[in-house]
């Protein structure tokens, strides 16, 4: 339901583009070796989707360019979510994944998302477990890893498949009432949403070499998307 109305909703207030890595130079759209996803840019059964945190919109975001490539997420998100009234039986019944944070209960949440991989299902996560502290609409890279990521990696052998979004801080950034406006204003300003989706990666079972090379793959597809997004930006400015 969620990556449903999120693939209705978000192209209504932004472009949203995705991409994907390819080896072929013939498929590429730039010399950045981003191709336009298809089928080939869809997380296989039983993977992990790590991608980068900006914004509160950018699930949004990611969940509609994911359905757009044919993949339904279970995805783990801060367990104070399912305490706000009707987003929380929707996320209970989407089978969505609580983490309590700073809490006994925080291992649960890899278990579940341990049982959505075993049972096939995509595993969306973001590395960084929180939003970053900047209040201006400007792109930032990926902050530092927390090590859940590498934990699940290491219990399921489940591949990683890195993925940066750029542009969900045009939707939502800074205080209340700005983000407020941002909404109000995005169908009108359309501003340009990319995600980008790297090469599935095995993470090595050491858990501080497997959260850096997870950070770095993923802040290299953001890298990618936030290029992308700026120039589309440009392409629509007016000359």
């Amino acid at each position: 339901m969620l990556s449903r109305a999120s693939a209705l909703l978000v192209p209504a207030f932004g472009r949203l583009h995705i991409t994907a890595d390819t080896t072929d130079a013939t498929d590429a759209t730039d010399g950045t070796g981003a191709a336009n996803a298809t089928d080939a840019g869809r997380p296989a059964p039983g993977s992990i989707v790590a991608a980068n945190h900006t914004s509160l919109a950018d699930p949004a975001v990611v969940l509609a360019a994911l359905h757009r490539l044919g993949a339904r997420p279970v995805v783990l998100a801060t367990a104070g979510l399912w305490r706000v009234p009707v987003l929380g039986p929707v996320l209970r019944r989407e089978g969505y994944i609580a983490v309590h944070r700073g809490t006994a209960r925080a291992a649960e949440s890899l278990d579940a998302a341990a049982e959505a991989l075993a049972a096939g299902r995509v595993v969306l996560i973001y590395g960084e477990g929180g939003l970053p502290r900047r209040r201006d609409s400007g792109e930032l890279p990926p902050g530092p890893f927390r090590s859940g990521l590498a934990r699940l990696a290491r219990a399921t052998g489940a591949p990683v498949v890195p993925l940066g979004q750029a542009g969900a801080r045009r939707l939502t950034s800074g205080g209340p009432l700005k983000q407020l406006a941002g909404l109000a204003t995005a169908p009108v300003r359309r501003p340009a949403l990319h995600v980008h989706l790297g090469s599935p990666l095995h993470l090595p079972p050491d858990t501080a070499e497997a959260t850096a090379r997870a950070h770095h793959a993923v802040t290299a597809a953001w890298k990618v998307a936030a290029g992308r997004a700026g120039r589309e930006a440009g392409e629509r400015r007016p000359t």
